[in-house]
Parts: structure tokens; C-alpha cells; sequence
């Protein structure tokens, strides 16, 4: 691989990650790398009068930033987007369960979750409360990286099929945190970590997180193990390739995007289906003095870079693949396409990021899922849709998507930043 572009690391994925155990953990993460960065919060109710130069918002779960230098009010965009969620355990709105003398608390998937690698895990908790402030509410973020919660396997013995446990969502993983035959009060606990009284609590969004760090392994230290690289492998790439662009006046106007709720379908008041994106960008276009018209044209020269992890040809199980599409971990960004939409690149889409992979000199895979199985799909799709740029879906290869725990090659980070940053900056690299 040649020299990387950007300053993103296997180390630095790993620090990203353990880090971010939730989406809101995720958003402060990068607002704190965006702040050292010289970037400039902005909230949704103020005033955008100058929106040039590099700002961020945040809304919930989801974040925008971007890096604007442009006075032509109807310049086009280049976008990074990525999704800062990913499957997991969450805890219902009455947890406070007991059985057979163990106090248990009630969890539930969210997205799809691959329930077996969540079992005899020690698992962590984190998210955010909705706490009462006098005649206000206020959120709190919430982590709690102590090993409270484990979701116990049946014992072998006990199984009809020796071979596996069909599990149940709704029965097989309640976690056990304690011994006695009447529940103790689990929000109550989560209160006293947070610092608040438990009376205040008025709304919760919290889940599990398996409390083993990210690693880099391997014979020759060149893989990386961690929970959450779908989609935070993107998250953490994009934000570097991201901070290499944005100090370039020269280039598009640069954009990171960061949504929500990929992994439950994105119809929410931060996911990709929601009016975020185009509500922002909208408003740069505003603030730098234009109009609906400027704005309607700016998209329609503007790009993105739909990016989400891609599967790696699996050695265990590589007829599960399409023969003539293998997919090597170490071996570059993968271009993703289908044909029926579940991925949004076209021709022009990939076009713009094999350009960009070529200026970056770092290669380029593609990737089409077999015929005979169901294509998961992206926030590429239903981003095109909603603001009619150009869309290409992108990612980095890695092995067990949506377990608790995944892989990817180390090498693999570097180069899926170095892309994404001359993605963010063709007119630079010409």
C-alpha cells in the first residue's frame, strides 16, 4: 500500500471503538476530534447566517459536519456518509424481570443482531437518559463499562439438537445481573452511575456492549477484532478521510455525514430517510446567500460516498459467495453494486470513486452479492432518493457482519481513508 493519505490507523479504528459503545457515544467521539480540529458547533435553532468554514451538528445519534469555502451559492457537494449504529441487545421499557431464583433484565435485538455471539459475553451498558430538570429535560449520556449484564447459554445436555439452540428473541435473551427471586430495580442502578436521581428518568435509549477491547491480532498483527467495525470501521475512516480534506480550500465543499438507525430500516428524525442531510445542506447554501434554485442545482452536481463495511470472501464458507467476485481482506476499498437497488451506484457513481481510488493509489475491489441469496442494503438508496445526487455505495471487506465480535485487515483501514479523502477532494488531486 502506498502512503496513507490521511492519519487513520488499526490502532486508531481500535481507540475509535472502544470509545463509541453507542451511537451518541459515536457523535462525541468525533464532535471531540472535530473541536480539536478547529471545528465549530452549530445547533438546529439558531441562526445559520455564516455557515462557511467548519462546522458540525448534531442531532440525537446522527452528525453532519462539513468544511464549506465556497462563494458560489450553488457549488456542488462531495459526501461522506456512514451510519453510526449497529446491532445489539437493548434493554426494554420494563426491565426489571425475576425466574427461577435469578434477577434478570429484560433485552430485546435491535437490527439483525446475530444472537449466538452475544451469549456468555460480559457485557457493558451505555446510551442516554431523558432526565427531568426542573421544568426541563436534558440528556445524559450513559456508559458503564463493568460486567453487569451476561446472557447464559443452555448447557449442551439440555439441548434437543446437539448441533445448536434455536434461540428466541423474545424468551433467550433476557440477561441474568443478579441472584434473588424478586426484580431489582435496573434503572434505578443505571441512575446512580449516571449521577441522577432515578425518580427523573423520563425516557431511556440504552443497549449492551460486549466490554472486550478491539484488538489487532494475527500471526503477523495485520487483522483487527472488535465489536462494531459495521459501521464504524466507516465512521472512523470517513472521519479521517474527512480532516485531510477539510483544511483544502480548493476542493469541494466537503461533507460527513453520520446517520442513525441504519440497522432498523432508517425511517426516524435522524436517519437517512429523514430531512438531515437535505435540510443542512440546504441551509449552506442559504447562508452563502443563495437560493431554493442555487440549492436544487448544487445537488445536482454534488456526489456521494454511501460507505458501509462489505463482506470479505469467507474461507469456511466461500460457496456462500459470488465465484467471480472474490473479495480479499487486505486488498482495498470495495465498490459495491446491485442490481436491483439494494446498493445505489450507477455507472457516473462508480465512476467518481474508482477515480478517486486511483488517485489514491490504492486498489479497488468489486463486490456483487450472489443472485440466489437477499442483498442487505445501505443508507446509499434511500440518500439518492431523498436529495437525487449521485450515489455510490462503498465499503472496506471484513468476515462476520453483525456478530457481536468482527474482523477486517489492518491494512485495509489507511487505505479505505486515503480513498475517501480524494473522493472528498478530486479537484485537488488533478
Amino acid at each position: 500500500m502506498p502512503v496513507s493519505l490521511t492519519a487513520a490507523t488499526a490502532s486508531g479504528l481500535c481507540s475509535f471503538i472502544d470509545a463509541s459503545p453507542s451511537p451518541f457515544h459515536v457523535c462525541a467521539t468525533v464532535a471531540a476530534e472535530l473541536d480539536a480540529n478547529g471545528f465549530t458547533p452549530l445547533t438546529e435553532a439558531q441562526s445559520w447566517d455564516d455557515a462557511g468554514g467548519k462546522h458540525y451538528v448534531v442531532r440525537g445519534g446522527s452528525l453532519i459536519a462539513w468544511a464549506d469555502y465556497d462563494a458560489v451559492p450553488a457549488a456542488p457537494f462531495r459526501v461522506v456518509g456512514a451510519h453510526t449504529d449497529s446491532p445489539n441487545l437493548r434493554v426494554k421499557q420494563h426491565p426489571d424481570l425475576a425466574m427461577a431464583g435469578w434477577q434478570l433484565v429484560g433485552l430485546e435485538p435491535y437490527g439483525g443482531a446475530w444472537l449466538n455471539s452475544w451469549l456468555d459475553r460480559e457485557l457493558g451498558l451505555s446510551g442516554r437518559l431523558s432526565v427531568r430538570e426542573g421544568a426541563r429535560m436534558r440528556d445524559v449520556l450513559v456508559r458503564i463499562d463493568e460486567p453487569i449484564l451476561r446472557v447464559p447459554q443452555l448447557a449442551i445436555h439440555l439441548s434437543e439438537d446437539r448441533r445448536g439452540v434455536t434461540l428466541d428473541p423474545q424468551r433467550h435473551v433476557n440477561a441474568i445481573w443478579g441472584i434473588g427471586e424478586s426484580p431489582a430495580s435496573f434503572l434505578d442502578f443505571v441512575a446512580e452511575r449516571a449521577g441522577v436521581d432515578g425518580a427523573d428518568v423520563l425516557g431511556w435509549e440504552l443497549m449492551t456492549h460486549d466490554l472486550a477491547a478491539s484488538t489487532i491480532v494475527g500471526r503477523d498483527l495485520d487483522l483487527v477484532s472488535a465489536p462494531r467495525l459495521d459501521n464504524q470501521g466507516t465512521c472512523y475512516a470517513g472521519l479521517q478521510g474527512f480532516l485531510a480534506a477539510a483544511d483544502d480550500p480548493s476542493a469541494a465543499t466537503a461533507v460527513l455525514v453520520m446517520f442513525d438507525h441504519e440497522e432498523v430500516g432508517s425511517q426516524s428524525d435522524r436517519g437517512a430517510q429523514s430531512d438531515l442531510l437535505p435540510t443542512v445542506l440546504e441551509r449552506i447554501v442559504l447562508a452563502r446567500g443563495g437560493g431554493r434554485a442555487d440549492y436544487l442545482a448544487a445537488l445536482a452536481g454534488s456526489v456521494v460516498a454511501s460507505g458501509d463495511m462489505a463482506h470479505a470472501t469467507h474461507p469456511n464458507y466461500a460457496d456462500r459467495h459470488e465465484p467471480a467476485h472474490r473479495i480479499e481482506v487486505g486488498g482495498g476499498p470495495v465498490l459495491k453494486v446491485n442490481q436491483n437497488l439494494r446498493y445505489a451506484t450507477d455507472a457516473a457513481g462508480a465512476g467518481a470513486f474508482a477515480l478517486a481510488c486511483a488517485q489514491a493509489q490504492v486498489p479497488l475491489q468489486r463486490y456483487v452479492h450472489r443472485a440466489d441469496l437477499p442483498c442487505g442494503s445501505t443508507i446509499g438508496p434511500m440518500t439518492a432518493a431523498r436529495t437525487g445526487m449521485s450515489t455510490v455505495d462503498v465499503g472496506a471487506p471484513q468476515l462476520a457482519m453483525h456478530s457481536c465480535r468482527e474482523m477486517m485487515g489492518a491494512a485495509d483501514i489507511p487505505a479505505y481513508a486515503s480513498a475517501l479523502a480524494a473522493f472528498l477532494t478530486p479537484e485537488a488531486l488533478d
